[in-house]
């Protein structure tokens, strides 16, 4: 919630982005005053106060308060950070979602159109030189990298995805000059990874990593695409960071398929599709 608040700063009205301040320096305050003391505090009238928290999309200050103070909270470990134990189904679905979207939101505004571009540089001379393309994940990150093994052979692609930390050694014992390594990593701190890295890069493999900005993985590649979010690795599990990995896959993709070109690629999708029609039921 804090995230989406955050995010949303550049699209409130002056008197707004006030309240909204007034919320980030000290949410736990923000959530047990009443209104004329917020409005006070934030120079605002009192149905300003009101109209920023429907601009948020809650129903108005009680609302806005009550999902505020969970959101302060500690969270379930292990869990979620943005729910807590006693929360009902309907409030789990808002706090989900508005934690994912916040996210979204974030990296939408923070993300680096430049890491993104020289990444689809590599990617396409990669594919242009017919070398190879992999895409290296463990545990969760490793079905991320499966994900994107199936977006790039749908491009006709030569890709492959590994969640084995020998498979992943062995091969990136066989990348050379003109291939392209892709590592994926939620914490950015996983050996095999890490190992991967090392091994591609010093056989002359470009390596892209995706992975939480300051963590050594980040600094182990040539390119790096940063998946920063508030999700403890070692804490919570992967549900924000799999989203954004497999959204910065999405990203990536898409601005391959168009330097490819649609008067290839098209046809080729096209076929595809007809293909698959007797795999359904009418």
């Amino acid at each position: 919630m804090l995230d989406r608040i955050k995010a949303s700063l550049p699209s409130l009205a002056p008197a707004e982005q006030r309240v909204a301040k007034l919320v980030l320096l000290d949410p736990r305050t923000f959530a047990s005053l009443p209104v004329t003391e917020l409005a006070e505090r934030a120079h605002v009238s009192k149905p300003t106060v009101v109209r920023f928290c429907r601009s948020m999309g809650y129903d108005g200050l009680s609302d806005f308060k009550l999902k505020l103070a969970g959101t302060v909270s500690e969270g379930v470990p292990f869990i979620h950070r943005s729910v807590d134990v006693d929360d009902k189904t309907s409030d789990v679905l808002v706090k989900v979602i508005d934690n994912t979207v916040a996210a979204f939101l974030k990296y939408r505004n923070d993300a680096s159109s430049h890491a993104i571009e020289k990444a689809v540089d590599a990617l396409v001379a990669t594919y242009r030189n017919r070398g190879r393309i992999e895409f290296y994940g463990a545990g969760n990150s490793g079905i991320v990298a499966q994900d994107a093994q199936h977006k790039f052979f749908r491009l006709g692609i030569n890709a492959i995805a590994y969640s084995d930390g020998h498979m992943q050694v062995m091969s990136a014992s066989l990348l050379g000059p003109g291939d392209c390594a892709v590592i994926i990593s939620n914490s950015g701190r996983t050996r095999d990874l890490m190992d991967a890295a090392d091994i591609a890069r010093k056989h002359g493999a470009t390596v892209i990593v995706i992975t939480t900005s300051g963590s050594p993985l980040a600094q182990s590649g040539h390119i790096h695409l940063s998946a920063d979010h508030p999700e403890g690795y070692d804490r919570y599990s992967p549900m924000t960071s799999r989203l954004m990995h497999l959204m910065v896959i999405d990203i990536v993709a898409t601005c391959v398929a168009l330097r490819i070109g649609g008067a290839k690629l098209q046809p080729l999708l096209k076929e595809m599709k007809n293909n698959l029609r007797s795999k359904r039921y009418t």
